[in-house]
């Protein structure tokens, strides 16, 4: 990774920068000096706010003239947090030794001073305008969602309340307010006969106001969130993924959701991958490799002999050396040969794929769920729906993967590393073929759910920590010795230290109610496993 890039102020020519309220002083995260009073909200600012906060809520920054960095917003907010904690990237930080390294601030401040304003603008100026307000709320939980799966209690009821000390909400509360937030959405949409909202066309770069496919957005995320509370709210996660189905999610890769890159709104992922250095990891060449999957080749590219080799995570410093690790495939994941034509303006940003949804329903059909199939036919359609996403659709090669029969296989680094004998016992053990055994067949959702979000790191860190599925090494070495951290998996991002100095009570308040110490051992509310 270039540790030289600088992270420049943002340059703001457009204006809807007016609206992602990015200050100069983050200590208090709560103040928003360029927050629209009442009276100067109407309707025609619904959709530059929503814009915004589409933008941001998905981790990649804000509104930025061209050519301004701002990259480093998904860079460390995503690259170097959640992507480095599964294993989707090796990023030479000390992220990947468990050591979180002051990086757990970039996405905080960026949320909480750019998506959250702008969204709370965009429901000011939708008030009167009832299928808008439905979109937003579907938005709000969305964007939340990510924080809270991060943090663990953040502020949620008085975020953006203008106040100088905001409180922190539970994860239990902020989850039931969810569902609420999504039931009233999904009426609101049901029942309307318009077919797009006028509002947001052109300003929502993920849908253009299309209410059926927002609608169906919903519903998918309100089977997410079901399956989140599995295990420990059984009852209502299997009332909440019934409804969520029967009413319609994501069913096809025509409702996915992208959010359309352009020259001011880039995917960063694809800008710094990388010029950053990130590598594959270990992890995801024992997956791709052993499994033959045909995804490894549009992802990553092979090194100068040929073969694609993976970095384990949790390396010491320089510890291999000039051993060179597969980087990512410029001419899909990165800038491309041609700058004139740069994916970062023009691959969209995955935002929630139909895949998920029919991996989703298998395990909820393991669970006795009515999901409307059985469970080996919605992994199985799962996993061609995410193939066709990157382009693969021969029927013999899909049909090849899906019935395979190879298992993981040992990264190729031992090789030339033979001491790096932890490398040797392959977290999965099963191929892609559905198993006969229940269990088996948890871990196989599992596995293909965690290649099927690839590079959605959020959801994935989530859904890793929910099921505890092994799919992933532990790292080589950690630099942190707190409990429930060391080598395996972190549990959350710890809280900002301006909030200690700012907000300190509520921060206080959040920690008793997170149960636990304010570490990135501490389990969250539904991480029962």
């Amino acid at each position: 990774m270039k540790n030289s890039l600088k992270i420049k102020t943002l340059g703001v020519a457009l204006m809807i920068s007016v609206f992602s309220s990015c200050t100069s002083d983050f200590d208090e995260i709560n103040k928003d000096p360029n927050a629209l009073t009442e009276d100067q909200l109407d309707a025609t600012l619904a959709g530059p706010s929503f814009a915004t906060a589409l933008y941001a809520g998905i981790h990649n920054g804000s509104y930025s003239s061209p050519g301004v960095d701002d990259q480093g917003t998904w860079g460390i907010a995503t690259g170097i947090l959640s992507s480095t904690f599964i294993h989707y990237l090796n990023s030479g930080y000390g992220t990947e030794r468990n050591d979180f390294s002051g990086f757990e601030s970039r996405g905080w401040t960026r949320f909480y001073t750019v998506a959250v304003p702008a969204l709370n603008n965009a429901l000011k100026a939708s008030q009167s305008n009832e299928q808008a307000t439905a979109i937003l709320k579907i938005w709000k939980v969305y964007m939340y969602n990510q924080m809270t799966d991060a943090y663990g209690p953040i502020p949620y009821t008085e975020a953006g309340n203008g106040q100088e000390k905001v409180a922190y909400d539970s994860v239990e509360f902020i989850y039931d307010d969810f569902f609420k937030l999504l039931d009233e959405a999904n009426a609101t949409l049901t029942s309307t006969s318009l077919t797009n909202v006028a509002t947001f066309k052109g300003s929502d770069r993920i849908y253009d106001g299309n209410v059926d496919q927002w609608r169906r957005f919903g519903n998918s995320l309100r089977l997410r969130l079901a399956l989140r509370i599995s295990d420990v709210q059984s009852d209502k996660a299997k009332t909440q993924a019934e409804t969520a189905v029967a009413a319609g999610v994501l069913e096809n890769n025509t409702h996915n959701a992208y959010f359309k890159a352009s020259n001011i709104t880039p995917n960063n992922l694809n800008m710094i991958v990388n010029g950053w250095g990130y590598t594959m990891t270990a992890s995801m060449e024992s997956l791709l490799k052993g499994y033959n999957d045909p995804r490894l080749a549009l992802w990553f590219s092979p090194i100068d002999t040929g073969v694609y080799q993976g970095q384990p995570v949790g390396g010491q410093q320089d510890q291999f050396g000039t051993t060179k690790f597969s980087a990512f495939n410029d001419d899909v994941l990165g800038n491309g040969s041609n700058p004139s034509q740069s994916l970062s303006e023009t691959k969209n940003i995955e935002v929630f794929m139909a895949s998920e949804c029919y991996l989703s329903r298998a395990e909820g059909a393991l669970n006795g769920w009515n999901m409307g199939a059985s469970a080996q036919s919605l992994y199985e359609e799962g996993i061609r729906l995410s193939l066709a996403q990157w382009g693969v659709t021969n029927a013999a090669t899909v049909n090849a993967y899906i019935t395979g029969s190879t298992l993981p296989s040992v990264p190729q680094i031992v090789t030339s590393y033979p001491a790096l004998t932890e490398l040797l016992d392959v977290p999965v053990k099963l191929p892609v073929a559905w198993s006969a055994n229940a269990a088996n067949q948890r871990t196989q959702i599992a596995v293909q759910k965690y290649l099927a979000l690839f590079p959605e790191s959020w959801e994935s860190w989530a859904d890793l920590r929910r099921s505890d599925a092994k799919v992933i090494y532990p790292i080589l070495n950690t630099d942190n010795l707190d409990a429930g951290v060391g080598k395996s998996l972190m549990k959350r991002v710890i809280y900002v230290t301006n909030e200690y100095s700012a907000n300190r009570a509520a921060v206080n308040d959040g920690i008793v109610k997170l149960k636990g110490p304010d570490t990135g051992g501490t389990k969250l509310w539904w991480d029962t496993k």
